[in-house]
């Protein structure tokens, strides 16, 4: 498995994979109701200014050269905490097709290479609450529940 940056001609299966994953969060909370009938009305906008922004970085999850999933990665810093610098999982979708084959592990395991390359002392994920499945998951690779999210609709 290799993890390879996502470029401009890549945005179409960013999208089409960013839809799916945020389509599997509806369930979890109104708050994740898209505003979009299908991923034909997605505009690229998103994925095409990660591209510029040094922050964040969309990658492409290849398995023997075949893309099974992507991940977007964002790098921060908290400069008053001894774990300052961190690297975020903001996506990370594997397809339907190619889950529980250990792709997602292999995923984790890359991005905290890389992470470490950047200088990142620690990685951080969030999750919805009520996505067990994906709870698991980052209990399983490793990760420990730190924080509560709190999301309060406006209306």
């Amino acid at each position: 498995m290799e993890l390879v940056e996502a470029t401009a001609d890549d945005l179409d299966a960013l999208v089409a994979r960013w839809y799916a994953l945020a389509e599997a969060m509806e369930p979890h909370d109104e708050l994740n109701e898209l505003v979009y009938a299908d991923v034909e009305e997605v505009p690229e906008d998103g994925f095409r200014a990660h591209l510029e922004d040094e922050d964040i970085t969309d990658y492409l999850v290849v398995h023997e050269g075949e893309t099974v999933g992507f991940v977007t990665l964002r790098v921060g810093q908290h400069p008053s905490r001894e774990y300052s610098q961190y690297c975020r999982i903001v996506n990370l979708a594997i397809d339907e097709g190619h889950r529980n084959r250990g792709h997602g592990a292999a995923v984790v395991d890359r991005v905290r290479e890389l992470a470490r390359d950047l200088g990142c002392d620690h990685l951080k994920v969030s999750c919805e609450w009520e996505n067990e499945g994906a709870r698991r998951f980052y209990r399983d690779t490793g990760f420990r529940e730190k924080q509560v999210d709190f999301a309060q609709p406006l209306e």
